[in-house]
């Protein structure tokens, strides 16, 4: 009879661990959402236009000459094509639009430059963008000298003339994130990387946005499997990485 009771209460305990340290991907999304304590959602209704906007993180090996909508080689194989297969599957009736313009290597500045085309010309209603990993990144590996001041003021900017000719556009801003001890992300990187992070916040603030708290995503990600199972070199997503994105891109809107 004892050794019946210690068997039973080893199994409650360890399936209460399980249930502590197992956490699927949308509790840990959650949890990471519940500390920002905004609860804001961008609604998509009918006819709406998604815009995905980035960097490497956003483009994933996308098929640039591709330029129709809900296409999936246009998409890549990282989070947008994720999120944007989910967005039309719940909003099939919503006869949704939705792109994805990324492009690896990019900062502020360089979105900007193609901003008309990759941007304005498609007339969004919804902009997601995720930027700010190079802006910082490429001081430290390719003598790119641009500060956190230069940072704000193009994002800024960016923003203000999308409003300008978009008056009615919702935005979706994706903190710049990093996982350290990991490849690509060393001491050198702190703390003037978190200023980029703050940056995007106050940025989101600013207009309204929406806000995904992508570094506590992952930070909270972690304490289910190490860093290396999210990211390959600290910036870069996995596969799980990438479906974790998605899942906080998702957990931002209401269809």
């Amino acid at each position: 009879m004892n050794n019946k009771n210690n068997s039973r209460r080893s199994f409650i305990k360890n399936t209460s661990l399980a249930g502590a340290f197992g956490l699927s991907i949308p509790s840990l999304v959650s949890t990471a959402f519940a500390a920002e304590k905004s609860g804001k959602k961008v609604r998509i209704q009918k006819d709406d236009v998604i815009l995905f906007q980035g960097d490497s993180i956003t483009d994933s090996g996308r098929r640039k000459e591709e330029l129709n909508p809900n296409v999936a080689s246009a998409f890549g194989n990282g989070y947008a094509l994720i999120a944007a297969s989910e967005l039309l599957h719940r909003g099939a009736d919503k006869n949704l639009k939705v792109y994805n313009k990324g492009i690896s290597g990019n900062k502020v500045y360089q979105l900007a430059e193609r901003w008309q085309k990759d941007c304005l010309d498609l007339k969004p209603t919804v902009v997601s963008i995720h930027i700010g990993v190079n802006d910082f990144w490429h001081t430290l590996t390719s003598k790119y000298t641009g500060t956190i001041k230069t940072y704000k003021d193009d994002y800024t900017a960016l923003l203000n003339r999308t409003k300008e000719q978009l008056p009615e556009v919702q935005f979706i801003i994706g903190e710049p994130f990093a996982v350290t001890g990991i490849k690509s992300v060393d001491e050198k990187w702190y703390p003037a990387f978190n200023d980029y992070r703050a940056a995007a916040r106050e940025i989101a603030n600013q207009f309204d946005a929406v806000f995904i708290p992508y570094q506590t995503v992952f930070d909270k990600a972690q304490q289910t499997a190490p860093g290396v199972y999210w990211t390959h070199d600290g910036v870069h997503p996995s596969l799980a990485g990438a479906r974790l994105m998605a899942e906080a891109w998702l957990q931002t809107v209401k269809v």
